[in-house]
């Protein structure tokens, strides 16, 4: 597919873009407006990571790769789940009812599903990368189950929907640089120790980031700005 090198090029540029629009963000003060535009800015560079991955997937499969197929599939799917929660979140923040709606339980029932799969793969070929990161899809579907029955009812749930996908976004956008990005800087990386460690120790400190964000939230220390807004006030995320 002659195609696929400019998809590639425009994958790896949004995804830098995505990179330091993350940390752009959660350095700015939360709320504000420089925030919204950097959020803004952050969501549309993973929306184009997740757009030019797709024909990245399909030119896997093409050249007959099929394991290496579905797993950027898998990885598209999970991407698109906490890229689709973070931006709901917001957007839906006056009606729980909406936001845990249709495609809410179907990105539920989606990741689990394609996270045994994943697993099913990864036993089958050996993979140690496949069987560990399969869980990723697994856990995540059992979170998003509980959340669907614990979250509507509490205060300030679309915060804690909000800060917990985004941080999934970012341990997607820094394993994204670890395992693709930083091979190519230092060549001696790829296939290493530290190429596999690049692929689980950012989801480590994701999961540990949401425990400590919880526990701040349920202690009402929410970090400033992060208070419920009224309905009327602009979301600080695009209309996609």
């Amino acid at each position: 597919m002659d195609a696929i090198p400019t998809f590639a090029l425009l994958h790896a540029g949004a995804g830098t873009l995505a990179l330091a629009g993350f940390w752009l963000a959660a350095g700015l003060r939360k709320g504000s407006g420089p925030h919204r535009l950097a959020g803004r800015a952050y969501l549309l560079s993973m929306a184009t990571v997740i757009a030019t991955g797709i024909p990245l997937t399909l030119g896997q499969w093409a050249d007959g790769h099929p394991v290496a197929a579905a797993f950027l599939g898998y990885l598209l799917l999970l991407v698109s789940t906490t890229v689709w929660l973070s931006w709901r979140a917001v957007r839906d923040r006056g009606s729980p009812r909406r936001y845990f709606g249709r495609v809410h339980a179907a990105l539920a029932i989606a990741n689990p599903v394609a996270g045994a799969g994943v697993l099913a793969l990864g036993l089958a070929t050996g993979s140690a990368l496949l069987t560990g990161f399969s869980l990723v899809g697994l856990f995540t579907g059992i979170d998003m189950w509980r959340r669907r029955r614990t979250m509507p009812s509490r205060p300030g749930w679309w915060m804690q929907e909000h800060y917990a996908a985004m941080v999934g976004n970012g341990a997607a956008t820094h394993v994204a640089f670890l395992v693709l990005g930083l091979p190519r800087l230092v060549p001696e990386v790829a296939g290493s120790a530290a190429y596999l460690a690049g692929w689980f120790v950012p989801v480590l400190v994701a999961v540990a980031a949401n425990i400590w964000l919880d526990r701040r939230h349920a202690r009402g220390r929410a970090p400033v700005g992060q208070t419920s807004p009224s309905s009327s006030q602009p979301s600080p995320v695009p209309r996609l």
